[in-house]
């Protein structure tokens, strides 16, 4: 195990820290302005990025480089939305998601207009597709921002700091410790189900505007029943 994770972290570290923390902010840019991450998450290419980090001054360039490539990727798409938002639902990308996946993220920005900005940082895919839908609707790109911009920062921080914790401490047990590998699998599949329970939280809360809705349209429909 050790050796295995020695080749990989070494990989990652070895590339030159300037070009890392470049990668990775275009990387996040990518999968938020073009359905990108419909294939490769941003947490995953966050993750791997983040064992790279040795030092505060690469911890702290490859938060901002998150959060730069989170904000600009999104203000991208938000500004697609706006230019494109039908073209892009009926094009190949547009497919991709599928169309209730679209009405799904329609509906929750309706609903919960900001919120549904924050919290769709944190969920796959809709990560990818709230940005677009925002721009579809007349939210104003400065009220987007206010939301996105505490989301974005709160989740780089997070996932760099699970990256750089677990591949820091691996590094100070790996030459006292002949499970320092395990250690270092046990803090992150850790923190991935911790992050797991909260993401299913942030679902449930954004599924309940489904039941709202049928529990509204139940209700209008015995109303207008004459018997």
């Amino acid at each position: 195990m050790n050796e295995v994770l020695d080749a990989i972290l070494s990989w990652v570290e070895g590339v030159p820290p300037v070009w890392r923390v470049l990668v990775t902010g275009v990387a996040v840019l990518l999968e938020t302005s073009i359905l990108v991450g419909l294939v490769v998450p941003g947490d995953t290419i966050v993750l791997v990025s983040s064992t790279g980090v040795t030092t505060l001054a690469s911890y702290l360039f490859t938060v901002l480089a998150v959060v730069l490539g989170a904000l600009a990727g999104e203000s991208i798409g938000f500004s697609l939305g706006r230019l494109f938002g039908p073209r892009l639902r009926s094009s190949w990308l547009g497919r991709q998601v599928g169309e209730k996946r679209w009405a799904k993220a329609d509906r929750f920005v309706q609903r919960r207009g900001g919120i549904a900005v924050f919290i769709s940082r944190f969920l796959p895919v809709f990560h990818s597709v709230i940005p677009l839908t925002a721009g579809t609707t007349a939210m104003r790109y400065r009220s987007f921002m206010i939301w996105t911009i505490p989301a974005c920062t709160i989740w780089a921080f997070l996932y760099v700091s699970i990256g750089s914790g677990a591949a820091g401490t691996y590094r100070e047990l790996q030459t006292s410790f002949s499970s320092a590998g395990w250690v270092f699998i046990a803090i992150v599949t850790v923190s991935i189900v911790l992050v797991a329970v909260i993401k299913n939280v942030l679902h449930r809360f954004a599924d309940s505007q489904d039941v709202v809705e049928a529990v509204e349209q139940q209700v209008k429909n015995v109303s207008e029943d004459p018997r």
